[in-house]
């Protein structure tokens, strides 16, 4: 099972460059893979139905005793077996169905397995989280395959229409998963329904997950978006929205049912909305022009009564509901199929534009006429069989349980209507119209696209045929039905002799074919319900409004104002902290405030607070930009200091590097902005922002008190020398904790970073933040170094001129400094040189791939100050973003290589190399890990650099250019 769906997942992945490749070709390689699977799944059958069940389990979080379990029985087998026998058919379809070369092929593959293995991880899954991941992994490819045709916005909207539809669903259905596994203590599925639901919560669990599997198989009030989803191509309608996903939820409902039947309102809940969501849909199905929209509503209406049958919790009904479920998807995919040939052969799906296919497509017509009297219910297909199963249980079980009468009725109405629209999608499709014109055929069929359709047509027939076969099938899914004389349900055949099901079947086909008579016309004799009465309609209304409040709060809450903004962060922050600590103290929990509070443990420590106090108070007065950056600057410096002088050098180091790259990217931004602060706060204001500076500085002192004090164990740094040195083979705790014992957050704090550096860059360059500029290799300026040096030499060369840097040729001489460059070109080796040494030794001593990242960067910082954007692309030609890749590869790989060795994430390994009177080299695999840190670092440094610097710089001296032009050009 996993095997199968690693494979399926790994061609997912692949599809997309081998479908770029092969073109629509790709198809049968996934086509073949797809009936492989079959193949495999069909050979563990015999032994599965015989009652073997095949469990395969990975731990996944031991702590929380949850796994990766998937679990194999005849119900997981005969769904498994849906999915990729009617995978493989649909995938053989899509290789006539696109055009070769069409565009969003390779796309459409990609997705296409990607949903494939979804489903398929979907009804193997026994853990619910996991079945609850695959779940949402289909909702997620169902959204991509819908609006596969990105260029009509019907396909989007119904794309998203149908996401957020179902994602709502899903989202309540994980509630009451969780609710369920708690209460069984155990997140097996198996488990679950095995254990009947206790009190409000169980109860309440049981129709959160209802919520959820009646939004996937669009039910009732969620049945409006499957209709809408036909703006998806045919193959998409054909196995999402027939054979596969809108299965999804029944299957769920089929698997919980044996357990939460008795629940109150289980029953009657299920079988009043499938009740109302199949006769809704074959109203509607029989006022459609559109013949797939005949189908789609045709499926909405078959989705209710399957709900419906199941609802009734019955092991009999629910026998009934699987042969039912099989024969429904058998026969509703080569409709959707032959109406996609239709669509591709004529250039329409209007029934009152079509006519005379019949005669000119036989094959076709005979293929479609097959499913379509399965739908019916004409013998001797499975449809006949399965519906008289279905009225024979129904009979049956209405004797114990007085709804399933109810389901009865509905059910014999309901197939009128399926009767009757069935004959009228024929009638539009194939027959020849009075008044209407031969269609013509733009693009005739080739054979092969009518295989596919074509097998599933033979397989319903067969079924019908082999009927006592399929009985032995189908009666191992419902094991829990009785035995008793007279309760267990009643075998498939084709044949029972003259029954009440039968005259009721009789009775629907007499009945049906009436109404497809009269209603087998291009003018429909009961005008279309009012739309804005519709499922649809109350969905954009309800959007449209979530939309308006939306508006209307961002127009409140994002006033582009900065001190808004943080006057909203800091007010909420007094507001809820300090409540807290008043709140508490008033309800007699009074704060445990530290027995004594030592004010400084050294006599520099009052200095260096005296001025960082001094500068925070200058800078609100500062009248320039300028001032006020350097004076925060200097508040930063402190803290470093202090840090110092508490024995945290690594903290020091880093805050003092973090605080002077931070420094240096405010002046390259504030010299954009006019020098001076020209606008001055009203005293009002002033008032305010001192109000809640005073605010945060008392309730983060307060806290910063009560944390001290509030203290009754040992903290658990106190382990953390032991826990570095024996895990991490590490003498520095703060880098071994950062690479090592919480690698994942600081592998998380690298993604952050890169997404920082993406969003800076997005908002300066106006297209790409690809460096296409002519680069100055190292070859030609070390080449123009010399020759400038050499000319030095010579007092004779009028043009001769000093630089000490690679693009010193581009140099403006007005805003040159040789001492500058003089500086740069001594320190920039030596930077370099510091980082490195902090990168390798940052395992034991101050530093590490962060603060190495940073020192490389300031050497960086130091030769675009000294040599412009010129020079910065003469240090560093490669871009930013593939250093800041490489950087986060480098550390994902680190943290997952491990596991190829059978050691947990970010396990580390080391070596001590013995060099004599040298001493010791240790080797640990976590300092790989802090080469992608060093790396990410800085790239973001250099990325600022070239947003912030080199790409502002090229702004500024085009329009210095182009007001010079203008200049010249009005003298």
């Amino acid at each position: 099972m996993m095997g199968a769906l690693l494979i399926l997942a790994l061609a997912s992945v692949i599809a997309h460059p081998l479908a770029r490749r092969l073109g629509r070709n790709v198809f049968w390689i996934f086509a073949a893979l797809l009936a492989l699977v079959f193949a495999g799944l069909l050979a563990l059958a015999p032994a599965v139905l015989a009652g073997e069940t095949r469990v395969e389990s990975v731990a996944w979080v031991p702590q929380l005793e949850l796994s990766l379990t998937f679990r194999l029985d005849p119900v997981a087998l005969l769904f498994a077996l849906l999915v990729t026998g009617a995978g493989a058919l649909v995938l053989l379809y899509c290789t006539r169905y696109f055009e070769a070369g069409e565009a969003g092929v390779e796309r459409f593959a990609a997705v296409f397995m990607g949903f494939a293995t979804s489903m398929l991880g979907l009804v193997l899954a026994d853990d619910v989280y996991l079945l609850f991941i695959f779940w949402e992994g289909t909702t997620v490819f169902s959204f991509l395959l819908i609006g596969h045709v990105t260029r009509l916005r019907t396909s989007t909207a119904a794309a998203l229409q149908a996401l957020m539809v179902t994602t709502l669903g899903g989202l309540a259905m994980l509630v009451g998963l969780v609710l369920l596994a708690q209460s069984a203590g155990s997140s097996l599925l198996s488990d679950i329904v095995a254990s009947e639901p206790s009190g409000a919560v169980g109860v309440t669990a049981v129709f959160l997950v209802l919520v959820g599997a009646l939004s996937k198989s669009a039910i009732f009030p969620f049945h409006f978006w499957l209709p809408g989803a036909m703006a998806a191509p045919t193959p998409v309608s054909a196995y999402l929205h027939a054979a596969a996903m809108v299965k999804a939820g029944i299957y769920l409902i089929a698997r919980i049912t044996p357990a939460f039947g008795d629940v109150p309102g289980y029953r009657e809940t299920l079988v009043v909305l499938g009740a109302i969501t199949m006769l809704n849909g074959g109203i509607r199905a029989l006022r459609q022009f559109d013949i797939k929209l005949i189908v789609a509503h045709g499926t909405v209406s078959q989705l209710g009564l399957l709900v419906m049958v199941f609802g009734v919790g019955d092991p009999r009904a629910s026998f009934a509901g699987f042969a039912l479920l099989f024969a429904h998807a058998l026969a509703k995919a080569p409709l959707f199929l032959g109406v996609g040939i239709i669509d591709h052969s004529t250039g329409t799906r209007d029934l009152r534009k079509l006519s005379g296919l019949g005669r000119r497509m036989p094959v076709l017509a005979w293929v479609t006429v097959l499913a379509a009297a399965s739908m019916a219910g004409l013998p001797p297909f499975f449809g006949f069989v399965a519906k008289e199963s279905m009225f024979t249980e129904l009979i049956e079980v209405g004797h114990a349980h007085p709804i399933a009468i109810l389901a009865l009725v509905v059910a014999i109405a309901g197939s009128i209507l399926t009767v009757g629209y069935m004959g009228r999608f024929l009638w539009g499709a194939f027959a020849s119209k009075r008044g209407v014109a031969d269609t013509a055929i733009q693009h005739a069929p080739g054979w092969s696209i009518i295989v596919a359709p074509a097998v599933f047509s033979l397989a319903v027939l067969a079924a019908g045929l082999a009927a006592p076969w399929a009985d032995g099938v189908l009666q191992t899914l419902v094991p829990e039905q009785s035995t008793a004389a007279g309760t267990a349900a009643e075998h498939l055949a084709l044949w029972h002799g003259v029954t009440p099901a039968l005259l009721s079947s009789v009775a629907v086909l007499l009945v049906g074919a009436l109404l497809a008579k009269l209603l087998s016309r291009t003018i429909l004799l009961l005008p279309p319900p009012a739309e804005r009465w519709s499922g649809s309609h109350a969905y954009w209304v309800v959007t449209q409004f979530v939309d308006l409040v939306a508006v209307k709060l961002t127009s409140i809450t994002q006033r582009g104002s900065l001190p808004f903004y943080l006057a909203v962060i800091l007010i909420v922050l007094v507001a809820a902290l300090g409540g807290s600590v008043v709140v508490g103290t008033l309800q007699g929990g009074a704060p445990l405030w530290p027995a004594d509070v030592v004010l400084a443990s050294s006599p520099v420590q009052l200095p260096i607070a005296i001025v960082m106090i001094v500068a925070a108070l200058f800078s609100l007065r500062a009248r320039t930009r300028f001032q006020s950056v350097v004076l925060v600057g200097v508040t930063g410096y402190g803290m470093a200091a202090i840090f110092a002088m508490h024995g945290a050098p690594d903290l020091a180091l880093t805050q003092a590097l973090v605080e002077t790259v931070t420094l240096i990217a405010f002046v390259l931004v504030i010299r954009r902005l006019p020098q001076r602060i020209g606008t001055r706060a009203t005293p009002r204001k002033r008032w305010l922002r001192a109000g809640i500076g005073v605010g945060v500085g008392v309730v983060i002192g307060a806290l910063a008190i009560i944390a001290l004090g509030s203290r009754i164990a040992e903290p658990i740094s106190l382990r953390l020398p032991e826990l570095a040195y024996a895990g991490g083979h590490g003498a520095n705790v703060v880098n071994v904790m950062l690479v090592d014992i919480r690698g994942w957050d600081t592998m998380g704090e690298l993604s952050v970073i890169l997404a920082a550096a993406t969003g800076v860059a997005s908002l300066v360059f106006v297209k790409t933040r690809v460096d296409h500029r002519p680069k100055l290799s190292r070859r030609d300026a070390r080449v123009a170094a010399r020759e400038q040096l050499l000319r030095v030499a010579d007092p004779n060369d009028p043009a001769r001129r000093v630089s000490w840097l690679l693009a010193g040729r581009h140099l403006d001489p007005a805003r040159r400094s040789i001492l500058l460059e003089v500086v740069v070109r001594l320190i920039f080796h030596g930077l370099i040189i510091l980082s490195i040494y902090l990168l390798l030794t940052g395992h034991n001593s101050p530093g590490g791939g962060f603060a190495g990242g940073l020192v490389a960067g300031l050497a960086l910082v130091a030769r675009y100050l000294a040599g412009g954007r010129h020079e910065l692309g003469a240090t560093v030609p490669l871009d930013a973003g593939r250093i800041l890749g490489t950087g986060l590869a480098i550390a994902v790989s680190m943290a997952f290589l491990p596991m190829l060795f059978g050691q947990s994430a970010l396990a580390s390994a080391w070596i001590d190399l013995d060099l004599g009177v040298f001493g010791s080299l240790p080797l640990v695999t976590s300092t790989l890990f802090d080469v992608g840190v060093y790396l990410v670092v800085f790239g973001l440094i250099l990325d600022v650099l070239r947003s912030l610097g080199a790409e502002i710089d090229e702004h500024e001296e085009a329009e210095v250019a182009q007001f010079e032009e203008e200049e010249v050009s009005t003298r």
